[in-house]
């Protein structure tokens, strides 16, 4: 039978205390129904239909991206109304499997598993929490059948006791929601339709239940409050810095490494402490990340470093470069082969051709820089007039000096010297020098002004 999944999330999630909807606060830099949106396409459905409710509209232009079916609940009356909303479009020959939006962390080979199991009835994730607090509980009978759901609010004492938990998620044949949903009553403390009532139904009928187990508590965290979020951040992100230490990777402290994307490493890369990664991002062998650096959208050739403070966005740093300290490469930078950009050292759209040298304090942006040039100190490329941008052009083995500005569109060509100081409007020919300052005058017998009043 063909699957189609229905996601859950028109819950305002009032307890965020947050104009946005639940569902889209972060978690490792992707809303947290995009976290369950990929893992649902990943279990290649049918059909992903997405249930909104509070910000619906904002919702779907967060996820606009994906192929999803949007369905919005008018009224928030609970898991089952929910569900009843997305079954006009459900295939009736379909396996339905039941995702909330909240939940990001299910792995997809327990979702697997579980929908093997609903092939003919339902069946249920449920999990063993060591404090099952605000879960509903399960109900078996003594042989240890699925009896039904016991919602904690609605639980007995005893029931309370119970530490086998509702997770919510469930999987039935199309036909069995259809069935079964409508039936479903709202006489409870919440006056809501409860999903997990249809399981009662097809128990009362004489039909077997089935079950799966999660595999750790951290597939079924759900996120009701920031605190929660908070949690389920950092335990996501112990997760991925031990895969990567499995792969080889040296991670100073794996509670201070966040990546918020994509992060693939070669052999015998280090990470050092509070290195936040964004986007995709690749390191090759080698590879060194000083503290506090953030990247994002990067690719890093082998034996490259970087140092502390640095941040690198939309960049090819070639192999045995070093960045930094505090540089700062913004998108467009490539560097070639061996390349240094030092401290203070900011660029934008350029190119820093092999070996070349831009080391302290200066601003390189709209460039393109031939091989083993020597950018000095507080250099500068003029690359905007108010309107346009214009590009410098820089040719192989040319020495600027100190404390130059380069006013754009200009070239230098081959071997060519710019002296300290100056400031260069035309083109400098190949091995020329260039200089532009005033000539220095020293003035003898020159009064310092001295303070007025008595202070």
């Amino acid at each position: 039978m063909k699957l189609e999944i229905i996601i859950l999330a028109a819950g305002q999630g009032s307890r965020m205390n947050s104009s946005l909807p639940k569902v889209l606060h972060t978690l490792a830099g992707r809303p947290l129904l995009e976290h369950v949106v990929r893992t649902a396409l990943g279990l290649h459905p049918a059909a992903v239909h997405v249930v909104v409710g509070h910000g619906g509209e904002q919702v779907q232009q967060a996820l606009s991206a994906y192929t999803i079916h949007w369905v919005v609940q008018e009224r928030q009356l609970g898991t089952g109304h929910a569900v009843l909303q997305a079954l006009p479009a459900v295939a009736p020959d379909s396996v339905v499997l039941v995702l909330y939006g909240d939940v990001p962390l299910t792995e997809p080979a327990t979702l697997e598993r579980l929908v093997a199991r609903a092939q003919q009835a339902p069946a249920l994730l449920t999990a063993i929490l060591d404090d099952p607090r605000g879960y509903g509980r399960i109900l078996r009978s003594a042989e240890g059948a699925l009896l039904g759901v016991v919602e904690d609010r609605d639980a007995t004492a005893s029931q309370r006791d119970i530490t086998e938990i509702n997770t919510g998620v469930m999987a039935a044949p199309a036909q069995d929601f259809m069935r079964y949903l409508p039936q479903v009553r709202n006489d409870n403390q919440q006056g809501e339709y409860y999903l997990p009532d249809v399981l009662s139904l097809a128990v009362a009928e004489g039909r077997v239940v089935a079950t799966s187990r999660a595999g750790s508590e951290l597939e079924i965290l759900g996120v009701n409050d920031r605190e929660q979020l908070n949690r389920l951040e950092r335990e996501y992100q112990r997760r991925q810095a031990r895969e990567l230490m499995r792969q080889g990777v040296s991670i100073a402290d794996a509670a201070r490494l966040d990546i918020r994307g994509t992060l693939t490493c070669a052999q015998d890369v280090s990470i050092d402490v509070n290195v936040v990664i964004e986007g995709e991002v690749r390191l090759g062998r080698r590879v060194t990340v000083g503290p506090n650096c953030v990247l994002r959208d990067v690719v890093v050739g082998d034996g490259a470093t970087i140092h502390a403070m640095s941040h690198v966005q939309e960049t090819e740093i070639g192999a045995a470069c070093t960045v930094g300290p505090y540089a700062r490469l913004r998108p467009g930078t490539v560097l070639s082969e061996g390349a240094r950009i030092g401290n203070f050292v900011e660029t934008k759209n350029a190119r820093i051709g092999a070996d070349s040298k831009v080391n302290h304090l200066s601003y390189i942006g709209d460039c393109d820089m031939g091989p083993g040039v020597n950018i000095g100190a507080g250099t500068i490329t003029c690359n905007y007039d108010g309107v346009n941008k214009h590009r410098t052009t820089i040719g192989q083995g040319v020495f600027v000096g100190s404390n130059s500005t380069l006013v754009a569109p200009l070239e230098i060509a081959d071997r060519g010297f710019v002296a300290a100081g100056s400031t260069i409007t035309r083109a400098v020919e190949n091995s020329e020098l260039a200089v532009s300052r005033a000539r220095q005058r020293n003035i003898q017998g020159w009064q310092r002004p001295g303070k007025q009043g008595g202070d």
